[in-house]
């Protein structure tokens, strides 16, 4: 196929109609952090984990955070916890959480 390209436009829909995620630009920062509250008790306060079979959730990608949210809800994955989580937050709380966490900067510590 030869001159032929494919637009980022292209790419968004085509992930859409397969039922990807696709990140939200109109996502509130500012309205996840204030969500993310009853999230703190597990994931910690600003996403690095608490307890211990809780995963970090600082400065992870925005599409996978709603696609895991979006997944307990439906219970297509399964999590006593969070499947209860999940089910009481709408597609704008699950995007405005996940731009909270993504936007959320992480600093890896070295060894001495």
């Amino acid at each position: 196929m030869k001159g032929s390209s494919i637009s980022p436009a292209s790419v968004f829909l085509a992930l859409g109609l397969a039922g990807l995620a696709v990140p939200s630009w109109s996502a509130d920062i500012e309205a996840g952090r204030a969500k993310s509250m009853q999230c703190a008790v597990c994931h910690g306060a600003q996403g690095m984990a608490t307890a211990p079979d809780a995963p970090n959730l600082a400065g992870q990608n925005e599409m996978y955070l709603v696609k895991a949210l979006k997944d307990f809800k439906s219970k297509a994955r399964e999590h006593e916890v969070m499947n209860l989580m999940a089910a009481g937050l709408s597609d704008d709380d699950m995007a405005d959480l996940a731009a909270y966490y993504q936007s959320v900067e992480i600093q890896l510590k070295t060894a001495p």
